[in-house]
This record gives C-alpha cells, sequence and structure tokens, in this order.
C-alpha cells in the first residue's frame, strides 16, 4: 500500500505582510535603500540640491518681453488673438449696457419673475430684495459690471463644457482622453488659471473672461458626459426600435433624460464662474471682486463687507435659481411652451418697467437711497482691535490664537518639512500615493513634487504644504465630528443644511473678510479662511456616506446588542470609508485654493509670489509659482484619492 507524504508546511508570514500596503512598501524600502546613498553621494543636501534646478526667470523674461514687442504687430495677436480679445470686451460690453438700459427696476424686476416662474414667490421675493441690497449698499453698477462678465463668462463656459461633454458622452476614446484632462483642470487652485492668460491677452476684462472659462467648464462638461452616459438603456433601445437615426436619439432620447444632469452642470458652472469672476479682480476684471480686492489690499474691513455682500447673495439667488430649476420635474418640462413663454413674459415685463422707469428719469439707482456701511463696520473692527485682540482675561484673543496657532503649529510643521532631505520627501509623498493608489498614481505624485523642486521654489512650496497640513487636520477634525452629528441626529441635519449652503455659495474672496476683521494678516487668517472654505463641503460629504450605509448591517449590530458608539465605530465608519476618503480629498483641494489667495492677506508662500507676479508684471516669478501650485495640487489630489481601477494587473 502506497503512503501517501504530506506536502511540507508553508512558512506563514506575519499579518502585517500579507497586505498588499505592506508589499509596496517593502518594494520601496529596497528602491529606496539603493537609490538614496546614490542620491546622497552626487547631492548631499539637506535642500533641494542647486544643481537639480532650472532658472526660468531669463527665458520667461525674454517671452514675456516678446510677446509685449509684438502684442501689436505678430499676426498671431492681430488675427486670432485680437480677434478673441476685441469680441470678449464688446460682448461684456453690450451685456453691461443692456443692464444699466434696463435700470435697477427692469433688473430686479426680470431676476424676480424668473424666480417666481422657476421657484415660487418665495424665491422670487428673495431674489428683489437681493437686488435692492446691492443698491441700498451703494454697489448697483459694481454688481452690474460682475453680472455682465458673469453672463459671457458662463454662456461661453456652457458652450465650450457641452460640446466637451457631448464628444465624450459618445465617444468612449474621447471620454478617456478628456478624463486627465478635466482631472488636473479641477484640481488646479482658481488662482493658476489667471498666470497663463495674463501672459497671452495682458491685464483687462478679456484674460478675465478666459481666465473664468477655463475654470468653469470642466464640470459641465463631466455632468454632460455623466448624463449622457447614464441615460435609461431600456428608452434607447426603444428609439433604437423605432429606427431613429443616430442624432434622433441624441436629440430625442439621450439629451431630454440627461436633463438633470445637464442642470446641474449648469449650476456647478455659474457658482464655479462667479468665483472666479471674483478672483479675476486681481488681473482687472472689475465690478465687486475689484472693489474687495482694493479694500483687503488697504485692510479696509468696511468697505471689503461692502463690496462682499452683494457677491454673496448674487450667489446664493443664482444658486437657488438653477438649483431650483434642476428639481423640477420632467412632466413640467416637457410641456409646450413652458420653457420660452416665462421669458417672453418676464422680458415683457422688464421692458415695460424700464421704459417706465426712464420716463420717470430714475433710471439709475437713486444716491439718496444707499446705506453707508463701511464706517460703522470699521468702527467695530477697532473696537475689536482694541478689545479682542489681546488681554482677554482667560482667553486671550483672537490675535494671541492666531499668534499661538502659527508658533505652536505652522511654525513646526514648516521647519520640519524643510528639514527634512529632499528625498525623504519624495519617499513620504511615493509611499502614501503608492498604498492608496497604484504605480503610476505614486510616479505621477513623486514627478510633480521633483518638479516643484526643478523650479527653484522648494522651500516657498514646503511653506505652503505646511499651511495646507494644518488647515486640512482641522478641517477634518470639525468636519469629521460634525458630520457624524448630523449623521445621527436630523435635528442637526435640518439645522445645518442652510448654514452649509449659504457657506457653500460663497466665493473663496470673501472668506478672507471676516478672518482679517477677526485675525489680522498673516499665515493664521489665511488657515481660518481655507477651513470655513473647506467645512462645509467635508460636513456634507462625511454626513452623506454615513447616511447611506445599509440599514441591514445597522439593524444586524443592533439585534447582537452593540451600543450606538459601537455601530458607529464598527460598521459606519468603516462601510463610509470611500465617502470619507472623498472628503479627505475634497477638503484637500479646497484647502490649497484658500491658502494660494491667503497670499494676499499676508499668507505668503506660493501664493505671495503668485500675487506678486501679477501685481508687479512680473511674470517670470508668477508663471514659476503657478507652475509650483499646479504640482503641488497635483500631488495633493493623487495622494488623497483612492485609484479605483486597482486591478491585479494594475497594482
Amino acid at each position: 500500500m502506497a503512503t501517501v507524504t504530506a506536502p511540507a508546511p508553508r512558512l506563514a508570514l506575519p499579518g502585517v505582510l500579507r497586505h498588499r500596503a505592506a508589499h509596496k512598501l517593502l518594494l520601496l524600502a529596497l528602491a529606496a535603500a539603493i537609490l538614496v546613498p546614490l542620491a546622497n553621494a552626487h547631492w548631499a543636501s539637506g535642500s533641494w540640491p542647486h544643481a537639480l534646478t532650472v532658472d526660468l526667470s531669463g527665458p520667461l523674461g525674454r517671452a514675456n518681453d516678446w510677446i509685449i514687442d509684438n502684442r501689436d504687430s505678430s499676426p498671431l495677436f492681430l488675427y486670432f488673438f485680437g480677434y478673441i480679445s476685441n469680441a470678449v470686451v464688446l460682448s461684456v460690453r453690450a451685456v453691461y449696457l443692456v443692464l444699466l438700459a434696463a435700470g435697477w427696476a427692469g433688473v430686479t424686476a426680470f431676476g424676480a419673475l424668473v424666480a417666481w416662474r422657476v421657484a415660487g414667490i418665495r424665491l422670487a421675493i428673495g431674489t428683489g430684495v437681493a437686488f435692492l441690497a446691492c443698491g441700498l449698499l451703494g454697489m448697483w453698477v459694481p454688481t452690474m459690471q460682475t453680472l455682465a462678465l458673469m453672463v459671457i463668462a458662463v454662456l461661453t463656459s456652457v458652450v465650450v463644457g457641452a460640446l466637451l461633454g457631448l464628444a465624450g458622452g459618445l465617444s468612449e476614446r474621447t471620454d478617456r482622453a478628456l478624463r486627465p484632462v478635466l482631472d488636473t483642470m479641477q484640481v488646479l487652485p482658481a488662482f493658476a488659471y489667471l498666470l497663463p492668460v495674463v501672459l497671452v491677452f495682458g491685464i483687462g476684462v478679456p484674460a478675465a473672461v478666459l481666465a473664468t472659462v477655463v475654470y468653469a467648464a470642466p464640470p459641465m462638461a463631466r455632468l454632460t458626459t455623466l448624463g449622457l452616459r447614464n441615460a435609461d438603456p431600456e428608452v434607447l433601445e426603444a428609439v433604437d426600435s423605432l429606427g431613429a437615426t443616430g442624432r434622433q436619439r441624441l436629440l430625442t432620447a439621450r439629451l431630454p433624460l440627461a436633463r438633470k444632469q445637464l442642470l446641474l452642470g449648469l449650476n456647478q458652472t455659474i457658482m464655479m464662474a462667479l468665483s472666479m469672476a471674483v478672483i479675476a479682480s486681481v488681473i482687472g476684471a472689475g465690478g465687486l471682486g475689484d472693489r474687495v480686492y482694493q479694500a483687503l489690499a488697504s485692510v479696509d474691513v468696511g468697505a471689503a463687507l461692502a463690496a462682499g455682500i452683494p457677491i454673496v447673495l448674487l450667489a446664493v439667488v443664482l444658486d437657488r435659481v438653477t438649483a431650483a430649476a434642476g428639481e423640477q420635474t420632467d412632466e413640467s418640462a416637457g410641456e409646450p411652451g413652458s420653457t420660452l413663454r416665462p421669458w417672453l413674459y418676464a422680458l415683457g415685463a422688464t421692458v415695460a418697467v424700464a421704459v417706465a422707469v426712464r420716463l420717470a428719469g430714475a433710471l439709475d439707482w437713486p444716491s439718496g437711497w444707499t446705506l453707508n456701511i463701511a464706517e460703522p463696520v470699521n468702527r467695530v473692527v477697532d473696537w475689536m482691535t482694541a478689545h479682542l485682540y489681546s488681554g482677554v482675561p482667560y482667553l486671550g484673543g483672537t490675535a494671541d490664537w492666531a499668534g499661538h496657532f502659527t508658533t505652536w503649529v505652522l511654525d513646526p510643521v514648516r521647519d520640519g518639512l524643510q528639514w527634512l532631505p529632499w528625498w525623504s520627501v519624495l519617499l513620504i509623498v511615493a509611499a502614501l500615493a503608492w498604498v492608496i493608489g497604484t504605480w503610476r498614481t505614486a510616479l505621477t505624485a513623486v514627478l510633480a513634487m521633483a518638479a516643484i523642486g526643478v523650479l527653484g521654489v522648494w522651500k516657498p512650496s514646503l511653506d505652503t504644504l505646511s499651511q495646507v497640513l494644518a488647515a486640512v487636520a482641522v478641517t477634518l477634525v470639525l468636519g469629521f465630528a460634525t458630520g457624524i452629528a448630523a449623521a445621527r441626529s436630523d435635528r442637526v441635519e435640518r439645522a445645518l443644511r442652510p448654514v452649509l449652503d449659504v457657506f457653500q455659495t460663497m466665493p473663496q474672496f470673501v472668506y478672507l473678510i471676516p478672518v482679517v476683521a477677526l485675525f489680522g494678516v498673516g499665515r493664521a487668517p489665511a488657515v481660518a479662511a481655507a477651513v470655513v472654505y473647506a467645512l462645509p463641503a467635508v460636513v456634507r460629504i462625511t454626513t452623506q456616506g454615513l447616511r447611506q450605509v445599509d440599514p441591514a448591517a445597522l439593524e444586524s449590530a443592533r439585534s447582537l446588542g452593540a451600543t450606538s458608539t459601537q455601530q458607529l465605530r464598527q460598521i459606519q465608519l468603516p462601510l463610509a470609508r470611500p465617502a470619507l476618503m472623498l472628503a479627505v480629498n475634497q477638503g484637500v483641494v479646497l484647502v490649497l485654493a484658500v491658502v494660494i489667495i491667503g497670499g494676499l492677506v499676508g499668507g505668503g508662500a506660493l501664493g505671495y509670489d503668485a500675487v506678486f507676479g501679477l501685481a508687479q508684471g512680473d511674470l517670470a516669478t508668477g508663471l514659476v509659482a503657478g507652475a509650483a501650485i499646479v504640482c503641488l495640487g497635483l500631488m495633493l489630489d493623487r495622494v488623497t484619492q483612492p485609484t479605483e481601477r486597482r486591478t491585479k494587473k494594475g497594482a
């Protein structure tokens, strides 16, 4: 009888080493053991080696000089960029003149009538009050300037985004080609868009409009593609069975089915365009953003608030109206004449009101109907400076808090990052990106971080990174705690909803006003503004992720006697991990956007270089800072965004 030999037992690996992340880290450690000694032998330096930097100031300066010298003679500028610039100027001016011709009463009536038809009487009253408030604050003309720029920028963004989305929705190959481009465009901070357009179009309205289009078009493109690709296949099959052509299928089935996504894309495009149009005041956009920018430059909080309130009101009105349009039922949207008739009624009423006020000689906002809030606000700020900035018993003061945060958090984090050897920073980036993604993700993040060193702005970039890390840490602590509370209590969620709605509609620029009033200028106020800006997104995503956990899993845990805390820690948080990682990613991206703008209020680092380059016409400094911002944003996105396509072959 043959004997059967048992197979030799395999050597069991420790539990930690059986994880895929441990394998990746071991491979990275082996590569580091080989490459780090070589790097130290050639470039033994703690900071980024000077030998590995490229000085772009000379080539960029010469390119800037060539553009300035040939702007009026080169065919490229005369017959291409010149025509685009003239078309933008004429379009914005035409819309602005139409708004002025309609008068304050006509514009208010038109906005209220459209809001009434789309969302009801309550929003119509709110829209009318919002426009009247802009006039009462003495900001009617700047509001119309911003609105004129917004109309052209949004129309162009919608057309460009819809065409790109249409191409991506109808072609898988085009969608794959567009996806990384749109990913990169959505990661980049708004400030980074200003620099290239200024180089080509100079300071003024054309550069502001085109920068706004580049920034605001990606949401429309993404949501158009999503809407077309998620169309009900049964409806499409029914249309095909009737012998419809590709064009008929698109017009009669796919576009109507994608209506909600298209209107959501319009909503997001409007909000991003308004945010960018305000930021573009740095490059001569004018309007409300210019008033805020000039007031912040002179630390005139009262004047900044007087211009900031109309920006917020305009954002809230546009957000509510477009969101209400997207929530309309498909049946009401498909009624004959339901789209054109209200616009004709609103237009006719506007013309009638405009003619009436013109005949009455009251076309412009009456000068006696203005309310000066700048002086009272500045008196409050002066009182705060005298009583709340420092010396408050047991609490200190807002300036003391900012100083302590800078001394105990920002300075140690910045000094620690700048103390680390350059190769260790690259290793940390590679490890974080590879653990949650693929080797391609890690390679992209490392190359982006290395490009910062090659550009010669290693230390300013680490300074900016320290502010981002500090702001993200505060944002996640507050955001996760608030999101958990909202997910576990309907009352808390209802109380938070209007607050989050308002905060999410405010443009980035406006967040600088209250922090300057409370904390003065410096890096801590820039971090505070970034926290307030990013917090609503983190709270919303966390709440939604926890509420979407499978109820059956929670019911099973309750039946086993799990407490509420155990359910949260052992069921909800693990199952909501993808949503929590998305919250981290969005928090990082949003924080970076405002930390860069914080250069306007003393944030320093890359934000200061970008502002200085734009303000002084030193495009070499500005463009290098802008490129570093792009690389930093790309690195942070890759480090915090899990890669969904994590197949066995790609991992």
